[in-house]
């Protein structure tokens, strides 16, 4: 049986693959109401209005979860995820959050910087 440190570290591999190379290649929208594709929201909402900091943040934990780099790419903006870090690296499991942070500095400057 595998233990928990083993699949913790195959799920950080995962989501470091999907990593882009840079923070700048995140070209998602800022504003608006924007959809999810069913591969991403597959179950429950797939509207989000991102001037709603609730609905922000649920579509950004989606993308995050979900996404392969082409949707993480499409579909998160450097930005605005930079200015919702301190909050939605609270709301992403542990995994994600290291994986993100290590990757880039700015992220763990920014979650630093919160606390």
């Amino acid at each position: 049986m595998a233990s928990a440190l083993d699949i913790s570290g195959l799920r950080r591999a995962r989501f470091a693959r999907r990593v882009p190379a840079t923070l700048a290649a995140l070209a998602g929208p800022r504003h608006g109401v924007v959809s999810l594709p069913l591969h991403l929201a597959w179950s429950g909402l797939r509207e989000f209005d991102l001037e709603q900091p609730r609905l922000r943040m649920s579509y950004y934990r989606i993308v995050l979860a979900e996404g392969m780099q082409d949707d993480l790419v499409e579909y998160l903006d450097r930005d605005l995820l930079l200015t919702v870090w301190p909050t939605l690296r609270t709301l992403i499991s542990r995994d994600i959050r290291d994986v993100w942070e290590s990757a880039f500095d700015e992220l763990a400057i920014r979650a630093r910087a919160a606390a």
